[in-house]
């Protein structure tokens, strides 16, 4: 399930055929770093399993999983291995290497060190809800979710996103569950972060809490203000929601992995994604009937 959400709304066509859509996404399909490439991105199966189709389909929404891989190469050992390379270089040359030689002699280390350097991937998934032109990317960090994006454009030639909004700003509706006044489906959480307008450095923030006491409450009524808020969303999930509506520390009940069981994991992958576009259906339509839709 994701960690987090950001929500953008999809102004271009999403491919409806499956077989477009396989050929798109294979032109950026994952390949390993090359010997002398310092990272590389791309889908793989969000199944896990090499030959898998790089996307999956169910209950109407597309799950992707987008694979970044990086060499480590620490400038600790290039900082080691630098002035042996210098010694021998002005012991050769019988003269003191210039700046630019350095910056050279340098470069050749890099090079040399970079093929046997350790690799690292790290993984984000992506879900596309076709119909309600939802894109949903699990990064808290926009950075990171923009390595989603330029790849899908690199697959699909465009993509024309915006971050999701609605008519009245999320900031309101977060002060007024602060205040016991929000909608029952959302309900207050134990974290909650205020700031001093006059003073971006001036925080109060409660971590794993109860909030029902006054003082987040007094201080939020006394011109503080509220940057993040945990929430609990009905049944289904709880998160810390951010005035820009991003969600963060998602945490899910275990729900389905008693029926599916251990042994089948596709069945498990879908299920766990029909369970997580029914939640973000939910999430988002009650997030328009309570702040309105926006203008287009």
């Amino acid at each position: 399930m994701f960690r987090s959400f950001r929500f953008y709304r999809l102004e271009d066509e999403w491919p409806s055929d499956e077989a477009e859509l396989a050929a798109r996404l294979e032109t950026v399909a994952f390949a390993p770093c090359g010997p002398f490439s310092e990272q590389s991105a791309g889908f793989e199966a969000p199944s896990g399993v090499e030959g898998d189709p790089l996307f999956r389909r169910v209950a109407g929404a597309v799950l992707l999983r987008l694979r970044r891989q990086v060499r480590l190469l620490p400038a600790a050992a290039i900082n080691e291995a630098l002035p042996e390379r210098i010694a021998e270089y002005e012991a050769r040359m019988g003269r003191e290497a210039s700046r630019k030689e350095r910056r050279q002699l340098r470069d050749e280390v890099y090079g040399e060190l970079l093929p046997r350097s350790l690799l690292r991937s790290d993984r984000l998934h992506a879900l596309v809800l076709e119909r309600e032109r939802l894109l949903v990317i699990d990064a808290s960090v926009p950075a990171r979710a923009e390595q989603v994006l330029d790849r899908l454009r690199d697959a699909l030639g465009t993509l024309k996103v915006q971050p999701l909004t609605f008519r009245d700003p999320i900031g309101a509706l977060l002060a007024r569950i602060l205040l016991g006044d929000g909608p029952r489906e959302l309900r207050l959480g134990r974290e909650c972060r205020l700031n001093d307008p006059a003073s971006a450095r001036s925080i109060v923030q409660w971590t794993d809490m109860d909030l029902s006491d006054d003082e987040p409450r007094t201080l939020l009524q006394n011109g503080l203000r509220l940057l993040r808020l945990g929430v609990e969303f009905e049944e289904l999930f709880s998160g810390v929601v951010d005035q820009e509506g991003v969600w963060r520390k998602l945490k899910w009940p275990d729900v389905g992995a008693a029926d599916v069981g251990d042994e089948d994991p596709l069945a498990r992958l879908d299920t766990e994604t029909t369970l997580l576009a029914g939640a973000v259906r939910r999430l988002v339509s009650l997030l328009e009937r309570v702040l309105g839709t926006a203008a287009s």
